[in-house]
């Protein structure tokens, strides 16, 4: 019975995933948000050290002040442009706090029924390993937009990450050859939002995961067929992790004239 076993070709998805019925990264992803956002209300300084943060200055007394190179000698640098380049990461699972504005507890509620309603799509279809990939880039992709475009704002959330799995949906569900009609309606809504959001959120973390979410999930479904796909579709993603890394090392080494 055992030597039959290892002769039945396991099923795949469309996207080379062996199938598998239970979530386990989408909840890991929502545990490890809550246990963020726990940790903020407990010790509300994680936000301001962990938040991504391109560049900013704080002074003895944790008062903090918009970059300005000329400063560094005076005031301590903070962010990313200070060697402090795991908040290009940790900023995408931390949340507004409750404890700063009532709008906190919204803010993660919303982020995490996203997140538990897409991944648990997304990952089915595209594999753990595959679908955690998409997710960090895409959050990755989203905190390298903000770097570039807007290196002063403290951006927390997982919206990045969140826009990156709805570009995945799309693409998976043009590739399985679903009924594109509400699809098509989630995406108009989803676009929507995004430009909503622009006048109290971070319109370059929520485009920037859209983007690299699309580029991603259309590496992965695209790719030629057979027993090395999984290659090509690392190798895709190392390609684009090392663009956006390139693209953050430039932008501070922009920020602190070369000294970075």
């Amino acid at each position: 019975m055992r030597e039959g076993a290892r002769s039945v070709r396991q099923a795949r998805t469309l996207f080379g995933a062996r199938v598998h019925a239970v979530p386990v990264v989408t909840y890991a992803l929502i545990v490890l948000n809550v246990l963020a956002y726990l940790a903020q209300l407990v010790r509300p300084q994680v936000t301001d050290r962990f938040g991504m943060l391109g560049a900013g200055l704080m002074d003895e007394e944790g008062a903090h002040y918009l970059w300005e190179p000329a400063l560094r000698e005076v005031l301590s640098p903070e962010g990313v442009a200070a060697g402090e380049w795991e908040r290009l990461l940790t900023g995408a699972f931390l949340h507004m706090p409750v404890t700063q504005t009532p709008l906190g507890l919204l803010h993660i509620v919303l982020n995490m029924a996203a997140l538990w309603n897409l991944g648990r799509v997304v990952e089915t279809q595209l594999g753990r390993v595959r679908f955690l990939a998409l997710y960090l880039l895409s959050a990755l992709g989203g905190s390298v937009l903000v770097l570039l475009i807007a290196p002063g704002d403290l951006v927390i959330g997982a919206s990045g990450g969140v826009f990156g799995l709805g570009a995945a949906y799309y693409v998976i569900a043009r590739r399985v050859g679903a009924a594109m009609q509400p699809v098509n309606r989630f995406m108009v809504w989803l676009l929507v939002w995004l430009v909503l959001s622009a006048g109290f959120a971070s319109w370059q973390g929520h485009l920037g995961g859209l983007l690299v979410g699309a580029a991603v999930t259309a590496a992965y479904a695209f790719v030629p067929g057979g027993e090395r796909r999984w290659l090509v579709q690392a190798g895709a993603c190392v390609v684009l992790l090392t663009v956006l890394v390139v693209c953050a090392w430039g932008k501070v080494v922009q920020l602190t004239g070369g000294a970075a």
